[in-house]
């Protein structure tokens, strides 16, 4: 592996030092790969230490390239610029590619014909149109454009209806409502519905305050003139102006134009959220999940949306696509560059912010939980996927060599707080899919905290011994088609009836080694058992010197992370109402005249450390047993440990 990533490595004084883009070749002269950097010297060889110090993916990249070819180019804007161009022509298989998670509609205004029309519409751009957008639905644009309209009588008819229209000399129903100015017919030249039309877009891309202004001293002007009908016209105008706006509520108070990037990210996926907003509110939503190629962290992520994002539109475009603001989670490196890029590209200055406090700030932890959501959703829907599943566990047997697919998995980790409150967790995954009913809890008493390993041997022992227990009372009440794993009491399942396909623990070798011991040590040998690593996704088997490394796009590797994450969510689960219920108890020690009857009282009254701190003396006085005096102390010696819990405390698990 190590020659095969060393055989194509360029002599380090043939790599120049200057600005350039590079891209790794596969032995077919496929382009697998494309970067760019400022030193491309010093940036290749990076890729040429040894593999075992690499990323596994960067590894793999390495690995399965068998040339690298680079161009120098004379500024950092030049190598973003080509650095997109080659991406997009290549389409590379290690490079980051963010994909729509949904189809978004946009309102386009075809500026190409001679009469421009106005239409609501989805998929690839086209030149000579101007758009506007994307929304997060069709039916709301179309309602708004319904409504403006009638202020903005443009074009909103098919090609056909228009030339149908011509030929008949009479206009569509919109012609008649006043709701299109009937170009068709000749009722207004090109030039004034040309003028209709810039109005039209002027008002959609923010600039409102004139028009509005506009219609008021012409509607007051209507009016002391007394011509009441239009006047009237005039403020229907205007409420349908004020309606549409309504429609898109002001979230940035000083007009600004912005685009709000966050982006919510696991191990093996990214996805990102944008708000678009123009004019102080938000004209659009837009959302992206993409795989995660490389070690780089949410900067260079960053970097990478932000290159697809703004890096392919021509002027044209730029102008509007392009705002002054752009908003993001962390600077991407060389963050001037980029700037300087985009500023091009828009024709006026860019800037690249991370919004620390106040408005900026609240819109951008909002785009983010619309990221977080958006994953999440992802995920469930790839996780509900039976084929998906299916493929899976087939993924998972093939590269644990196991004799059939594991369609019980548990998956068990280690929980505690520098040493104290020792927990784990067993989760259980059937057919792919989360058993939350067949979950465990166990606390694991009498061991040093900092052994994660001696705290796994004792649940994976205790685990399987119940199970063999449940096995053994089986077989003594056989029913008519054998061992009865269901409880005949209740009719449901018995707690630890079921031996499962695979075990996974949450951690490295040691864990694995400790689990299987475990098993060994109770004569059971038909049970498979690996480890998930969290830093680098290995996974690993016992007695093996090396992880298994699974492809990243494997959706048995992304079972097992999902398997994993769920069982460290549930210990710390368990985990922390534990450690609530012993902060009260040990907050309660030292309260003079308060006994243990007293303490299991206040307990069982308030249930935890966080609602005794919200009490008040007086409601801690209305507990049976406890007095002002006691209250009062008591209220001192929670607020005390309050403001001593405010140095902070560190939760650790199983590596």
């Amino acid at each position: 592996m190590e020659k095969r990533g060393l055989s194509y490595r360029p002599k380090p004084g043939s790599i120049p030092t200057q600005p350039g883009v590079y891209r790794f070749k596969d032995a077919k002269g496929r382009v697998i790969y494309v970067g760019k950097a400022i030193n491309l010297r010093a940036r290749l060889s990076s890729y040429f230490q040894d593999i075992a110090g690499l990323h596994p993916r960067t590894a793999t990249m390495v690995t399965t390239a068998a040339s690298v070819e680079w161009t120098v180019v004379n500024t950092e804007v030049e190598a973003l610029q080509l650095e997109y161009s080659w991406i997009k022509e290549f389409d590379p298989r290690f490079n980051v590619k963010y994909r729509d998670d949904k189809s978004y509609p946009w309102l386009a205004v075809t500026y190409s014909e001679a009469f421009p029309r106005v239409t609501v519409g989805r998929g690839a751009k086209r030149r000579g149109t101007r758009y506007f957008g994307p929304y997060s639905h069709a039916w709301a644009i179309r309602e708004t454009v319904d409504i403006l309209l009638r202020v903005f009588p443009m074009r909103s008819c098919s090609n056909g209806v228009f030339k149908r229209s011509q030929q008949i000399g009479r206009p569509c129903l919109l012609g008649y409502i006043d709701k299109c100015a009937a170009p068709c017919v000749g009722n207004v030249t090109e030039e004034e519905h040309r003028r209709i039309v810039d109005d039209f877009c002027e008002f959609m891309a923010g600039r409102t305050k004139p028009f509005i202004r506009r219609i008021e001293q012409e509607m007051y002007a209507a009016s002391e003139r007394q011509d009441y009908e239009r006047a009237a016209r005039l403020r229907d105008d205007l409420g349908a102006m004020h309606k549409a706006l309504e429609k898109q509520a002001v979230v940035l108070g000083d007009g600004a134009d912005a685009d709000v990037i966050a982006l919510a990210e696991d191990p093996l996926e990214v996805a990102v959220q944008i708000f678009y907003v123009r004019g102080g509110r938000i004209r659009g939503q837009r959302g992206w999940v993409a795989d995660r190629t490389d070690e780089g962290g949410t900067a260079d992520l960053v970097a990478d949306f932000l290159l697809q994002l703004y890096g392919g539109l021509g002027p044209d475009e730029a102008r509007d696509a392009v705002p002054r603001e752009i908003l993001v989670p962390e600077l991407p490196p060389e963050a001037p560059v980029y700037e300087q890029l985009f500023s091009e590209l828009r024709g006026s200055r860019v800037a690249i912010r991370v919004p620390q406090r106040g408005d900026k700030r609240t819109l951008q932890e909002t785009v983010a939980r619309n990221a977080t959501e958006g994953l999440a959703l992802h995920k469930t829907r790839r996780a509900s996927d039976l084929t998906t599943r299916n493929r899976a566990l087939s993924e998972i047997a093939e590269a644990l060599e196991l004799d059939e697919a594991p369609l019980r998995i548990e998956c068990y980790d280690v929980s505690h707080l520098q040493g104290s409150e020792i927990v784990a967790s067993m989760v259980v995954f059937e057919d792919g899919l989360a058993r939350k009913s067949e979950y465990r809890r166990f606390v694991v008493r009498g061991q040093d905290g900092s052994d994660d390993v001696r705290a796994m041997h004792e649940v994976i022992t205790r685990r399987f011994k119940r199970l063999l227990d449940e096995q053994a009372s089986s077989e003594e009440r056989v029913g008519e088609e054998g061992p009865m794993l269901v409880d005949p009491d209740t009719g449901k399942p018995r707690k630890f009836a079921y031996a499962p396909g695979l075990v996974v623990v949450d951690g490295g070798l040691p864990q694995v080694a400790a689990a299987k011991r475990a098993l060994d040590e109770l004569g059971i040998d038909d049970v498979p058992v690996c480890g998930l690593a969290k830093r680098l996704e290995e996974v690993w088997l016992p007695g093996q010197e090396d992880p298994v490394i699974l492809p990243r796009t494997s959706e048995g590797l992304y079972l097992l992370q999902r398997v994993r994450d769920e069982a460290h969510r549930f210990a710390i689960a368990h985990h922390r109402s534990r450690r609530s219920k012993s902060m009260v108890e040990s907050v309660l020690d030292d309260v003079p005249g308060l006994g243990e009857v007293r303490r299991r009282t206040l307990l069982r009254h308030f249930g935890s450390l966080k609602k005794l701190r919200e009490a008040s003396v007086d409601q801690i006085a209305e507990v049976p047993g406890i007095g002002p005096r006691i209250a009062e102390s008591i209220k001192a010696a929670v607020s005390d440990a309050d403001v001593a819990a405010k140095g902070g405390s560190r939760q650790t698990t199983a590596p």
